[in-house]
C-alpha cells in the first residue's frame, strides 16, 4: 500500500508517497513508474494540493442499496453516470462557494473515488485492477433543487458542476480492498453518513469495466462511486469532513 500525494514546497510542486508525517520525494510521472529521489520532508513543511489532474470527473447515480430503498428506487440495468465539469474541482481544504446564481440547498455527498492509472478501452470486469491506480476521498457536492428545475430535463450536470463543487484527495491509496471500505461524514462534527463500500449494486472493477465500454478512460481520471444514505443540506459556516477508511479525510467549509 502507498499513500500518494502532490504537494507545493519552496514554490514547487512535487509529487510522494506519505509515510505517517514524512513524505519520501519522487519525480517523474506518478502514473508511469517515478522514481525515489531519496530526498525526505516533513508533511507540516509542504501544501497538499490535488493529487493529480483529472482529463473527467465521472459521478454515479444511484449505486447504494440503502438509499435507494430509502428513495424507493430499484437496482439499474447498469451503472448510472454523469459528468461534473473539470472547472468545478477545488484543492483540497478549500472553501465550498455558493454560486451567486444559485439561493437554494447545497448538499455534500460523501463517496470513495476511483482514480484511473493506465488507459483503458473494453475492459471486462476482471481485467480493471491492472488499470487502477488507486482510490480517493470525493465530496460530490450538488445544487440539489436545480436537478428537477425544468419538469422536460433532469439538469444532473448543472447541479454538479459549479465552481468548487467538484471535491477530491488529499491523496490517493494503492493497493487496498475497495469493496470494504467504511466511509463517513460528518457535518459540523456530527456524523451523517456511515456506510460501508459492499452496499453498492455495482463495485468498482464493475464501474470501470461499463465506463471503459462507453469511453477510454486515462491516468488520472476520477470516478466518483455514488453516495449513500445521509446525504444532506448544508448552510453558509457549516463545515463537512468527508472520510474514507484507509485512505484520509477532506475537509471543507460552505461559504
Amino acid at each position: 500500500m502507498a499513500h500518494w500525494i502532490k504537494f507545493k514546497h519552496k514554490d514547487a510542486i512535487h509529487t510522494g508517497i506519505l509515510n505517517d508525517k514524512e513524505i519520501e520525494c519522487y519525480e517523474g510521472d506518478m502514473f508511469n513508474n517515478p522514481s525515489d529521489t531519496g530526498k525526505r520532508i516533513n508533511l507540516d513543511e509542504v501544501e497538499l494540493i490535488n493529487p493529480c489532474n483529472p482529463s473527467k470527473m465521472i459521478a454515479l447515480w444511484n449505486n447504494y442499496k440503502t438509499l435507494a430503498d430509502e428513495k424507493g428506487l430499484s437496482k439499474p440495468n447498469n451503472p448510472l453516470y454523469l459528468n461534473k465539469a473539470i472547472s468545478c474541482i477545488s484543492q483540497p481544504g478549500e472553501d465550498i462557494i455558493r454560486p451567486k446564481s444559485y439561493n437554494e440547498a447545497i448538499f455534500y455527498e460523501g463517496e470513495l473515488g476511483i482514480v484511473i492509472g493506465k488507459h483503458c478501452k473494453d475492459l471486462e470486469p476482471n481485467e480493471t485492477n491492472d488499470y487502477i491506480f488507486g482510490f480517493t476521498c470525493i465530496n460530490d457536492v450538488t445544487g440539489m433543487d436545480i436537478v428537477k428545475k425544468d419538469p422536460s430535463f433532469d439538469q444532473w450536470t448543472r447541479s454538479k458542476s459549479f465552481d468548487t463543487f467538484g471535491i477530491f484527495g488529499p491523496g490517493i491509496v494503492t493497493d487496498i480492498d475497495p469493496l470494504n471500505l467504511q466511509i463517513e461524514s460528518k457535518l459540523n462534527g456530527k456524523t451523517v453518513q456511515n456506510y460501508n463500500t459492499s452496499d453498492m449494486f455495482f463495485n468498482v472493477y464493475e464501474i470501470v469495466s461499463f465506463l471503459s465500454k462507453d469511453m477510454s478512460l486515462l491516468p488520472g481520471d476520477i470516478i466518483a462511486c455514488g453516495t449513500n444514505a445521509g446525504l444532506g443540506p448544508m448552510n453558509e459556516g457549516d463545515t463537512i469532513k468527508v472520510s474514507v477508511e484507509g485512505i484520509g479525510e477532506l475537509t471543507n467549509k460552505l461559504v
